[in-house]
């Protein structure tokens, strides 16, 4: 980093600033070496401290262990009719604290690398570079990389939850299965699930969560998880914590094709499930490889193909809302769990598609395919 004066303002001259200190953006930072560096997140890891996702294989679990809350190599689905159980011995599906995460990274910057805890602003762009503000100074960046999250679309598909971390009175059944969704709860308003994570017999993170357009109050949310652990004899002894959230289910495009958007705002998140974490990782490992070589573009961080795919999921959904437990209950049926985490990290075979398609009620998507 160095510093210039012009008219009687310094400015710091940088290789990259990095917007947005969340996943992707620390994730950046963390991987940079031998450049001049600045991240700009105003919040510290602790104050947006959430639950993150994914199916990790072995390296990957022992790469995220600090940050891991919870490991399960055994997932279910459930509706009124039948369970599905899935046991992996290649991947387990891990449930991470952002915090922690975020933490580690941000004590692992190269030196030249640097965070400051403010917002940015002032813009002014200049390519793919430009100038900014951050807690009074002036920086001017070669390259930008805007890691912040993008604009929902009000109409658009979400995936919107409220959860709740609660401490039981008792040992929950089970403990070793994480829940991903039990469809016996309300579907009057969406497709909707409760997501059950057991970081131990006593210690859980349950959520319900909604695939709609519209959102619903929180008491609404609250009330389906109040019903849940009721249904399930789990009595709270004490609940540690509350998070909501809300994922677009939409294709992302930048407003501006200078600018080097990466993570959620280059469309990084699954648009059929919200899943987005390692997908990111993917493409921040790429990202930061090119930079090494001179290589400053974004990678895609979803296939083309995929993102068609994910395109016509979601248009039956919207069109035809009351075939979503089916449509998922039937996903998890026509895949073992090696093939259902490769479907979800977008990675699947071309007998995983098969096996899917097959089983998918075909006129329906035929009739999205040609809409």
């Amino acid at each position: 980093m160095s510093s210039v004066h012009n008219n009687a303002t310094k400015i710091t001259e940088l290789d990259i600033a990095i917007i947005g200190g969340g996943s992707a953006g620390i994730t950046l930072a963390a991987k940079l070496n031998d450049v001049s560096a600045l991240v700009v997140e105003p919040r510290t890891p602790g104050e947006r401290d959430c639950s993150w996702a994914l199916w990790a294989n072995k390296a990957q679990q022992k790469q995220f262990k600090k940050a891991t809350k919870g490991s399960w190599q055994q997932w279910r689905f459930i509706d009124h009719h039948s369970e599905v159980v899935h046991c992996s011995e290649q991947f387990h599906y891990l449930s991470l604290s952002s915090a922690d995460y975020m933490s580690e990274c941000e004590n692992s910057l190269s030196k030249g690398v640097n965070l400051v805890r403010a917002v940015a602003e002032n813009f002014h762009t200049d390519g793919i570079g430009g100038s900014f503000t951050a807690a009074g100074q002036h920086y001017n960046a070669k390259k930008i990389y805007d890691s912040r999250p993008p604009k929902i679309s009000e109409g658009s598909l979400k995936q919107h939850f409220l959860g709740w971390e609660i401490r039981t009175k008792k040992p929950i059944t089970n403990a070793q299965i994480a829940t991903l969704m039990d469809f016996r709860v309300d579907q009057s308003r969406g497709l909707h699930f409760i997501y059950a994570l057991p970081f131990s017999e006593r210690r859980l993170l349950i959520e319900s969560t909604m695939i709609s357009v519209r959102l619903e109050d929180k008491d609404w949310y609250r009330q389906a998880i109040k019903q849940w652990l009721q249904e399930q004899n789990i009595e709270i002894e004490q609940k540690l914590g509350e998070e909501t959230g809300v994922i677009p289910m939409q294709s992302v495009k930048s407003s501006d094709r200078n600018t080097l958007t990466i993570g959620a705002a280059s469309g990084a998140v699954r648009s059929s499930s919200g899943y987005a974490f390692a997908g990111i990782q993917a493409q921040i490992t790429k990202l930061a490889k090119g930079i090494s070589r001179g290589q400053f573009a974004v990678p895609a961080p979803i296939p083309p193909i995929l993102k068609r795919m994910d395109k016509i999921f979601n248009g039956v959904l919207l069109s035809h809302p009351e075939l979503g437990v089916s449509i998922m209950m039937r996903t998890a049926k026509a895949l073992d769990a090696n093939g259902f985490a490769r479907f979800m990290l977008g990675s699947a075979t071309i007998i995983d598609w098969v096996r899917v398609i097959l089983a998918m009620p075909k006129i329906p998507f035929v009739k999205q395919i040609f809409h």
